[in-house]
């Protein structure tokens, strides 16, 4: 070869070599653009996952702080005479207690003269005091006719100004607790009469005007009651309409049509189960109003497409070779499927179940417009007495303007919430306990 030849060959290769190495340093430099796009990515995951997790604990810090303060109450000690004259001894009910803590009261200030002031010295008390002492002499008639020193609710301002909710330091025209009531507070917490105490009203009572009266057990019970219905209903009839769908109903255009009509009911916004429950089961039927048997009737309409929904995709997960394997030993189809098929999708029926319970736990909207909104106090003894639940009662405080009120409103989320937690554990336990290895 000539050495013309030879620097051509020469050059040739530099240019292949210079193309392999242009290529080489542009694939490396994808692999690295590449690898950039991936490390943002996860970053941004990462700074979503820390921005959704900051806000939760900014939301639920925000409601503890607001609401832990329900949970205990101040209380004032009081002397109280029971007169002897005044209370029947076979029925003490009758008396007139409330007079007692007034002249309790005014034996403690004796100084306190004029009916403006002798209002405001009645009202450091709850309007709750005179049942409190009436249950002191129910429980211990023996104490007819004696001075007992009893712990008497303190009202609803004189507790938030000892928890620190009303400023002292603010203008007397600008404050709900006058100078003359701070100083017969502070005389009561220089001799001692002043306390602090668990309040067990909030988990013993139905609700009231008064806030230091209020509590939320009426409510509990009536969502207990409400769910109670809605499980009845919904839990039997989606299982079996599932299990007719998936694994008994032909294929055709009915078939079809239902399935469809499942789905869109499962969107449909709850307001209409609840204009439905209004025209049909309390215009209609006349079924009690504001009563657990109207609202799990119209909460189960609302909670059956999502248990078929997650009870058909349940038995679905079953494989096909349960089904032949028991087919080919002889059994039914209807053996087939309450033997086998059924016990090894109840976990996932189950948790759909729940998932289902826990949301109509927390609706609202359907419930109002069958009257579940009503001021209930008494704690309902059945399905068909008079009952509010949890989210509407939430609704009500929130919607009360006394001060106290907004205390026991983040507390009842916080009791609402618990709960939601409580079933979403149990739908895990429920899981774990049924789940079956193929």
């Amino acid at each position: 070869m000539t050495d013309r030849g030879l620097q051509q060959h020469s050059g040739a290769e530099a240019v292949m070599h210079g193309s392999a190495d242009k290529r080489a340093n542009e694939e490396a430099a994808r692999v690295r653009r590449r690898y950039r796009s991936e490390a943002r990515f996860k970053a941004y995951g990462i700074a979503a996952i820390v921005v959704a997790i900051s806000m939760l604990i900014l939301l639920v810090g925000s409601i503890i702080s607001t609401g832990w303060s329900a949970f205990y109450q101040y209380e004032i000690a009081l002397d109280v005479t029971f007169e002897g004259s005044e209370i029947d001894a076979n029925n003490p009910r009758t008396a007139n207690y409330n007079g007692f803590i007034k002249s309790a009261l005014r034996s403690q200030f004796p100084d306190v003269s004029g009916r403006k002031e002798k209002r405001k010295l009645y009202g450091l008390v709850s309007n709750g005091a005179d049942l409190q002492a009436m249950q002191v002499v129910v429980d211990e008639p023996v104490k007819i006719g004696k001075t007992v020193r009893i712990w008497v609710l303190a009202s609803d301002d004189i507790d938030s100004l000892l928890k620190g909710y009303i400023d002292r330091d603010l203008p007397e025209e600008d404050r709900r607790v006058k100078d003359t009531e701070l100083e017969w507070i502070d005389q009561l917490k220089s001799d001692g009469r002043i306390r602090w105490s668990m309040n067990t009203v909030f988990w013993k009572s139905g609700d009231s005007r008064e806030p230091e009266l209020a509590g939320f057990w009426g409510a509990i019970v009536g969502s207990f009651f409400t769910l109670l219905v809605t499980l009845a209903l919904s839990f039997p009839v989606g299982v079996l309409a599932a299990i007719y769908l998936e694994e008994f109903a032909p294929k055709n255009r009915w078939t079809d049509f239902v399935e469809v009509n499942i789905n869109n009911l499962a969107a449909v916004p709850s307001i209409v189960f609840g204009l439905l429950g209004l025209a049909v089961f309390l215009n209609f039927f006349g079924l009690p109003r504001s009563a657990p048997l109207v609202g799990g009737i119209v909460l189960s309409l609302m909670t059956l497409p999502t248990i078929i929904i997650a009870s058909r995709a349940a038995l679905k997960a079953v494989p096909p070779s349960i089904r032949e394997a028991a087919l080919g030993v002889g059994a039914s189809k209807h053996q087939v499927v309450t033997h086998h098929v059924l016990p090894l999708a109840m976990p996932g029926i189950l948790t759909g179940t729940i998932i289902g319970m826990a949301q109509a736990l927390g609706e609202t909207a359907p419930l109002l417009m069958i009257g579940m909104v009503a001021f209930i106090v008494n704690v309902p003894g059945g399905i068909t007495d008079p009952s509010t639940v949890m989210p509407v009662q939430i609704y009500l405080w929130a919607d009360s303007p006394e001060r106290a009120f907004v205390a026991r409103t983040s507390a009842g989320i916080m009791a609402l919430l618990g709960f939601l937690v409580l079933m979403n554990a149990l739908a895990v336990i429920l899981r774990k306990r049924f789940e079956r290895r193929w």
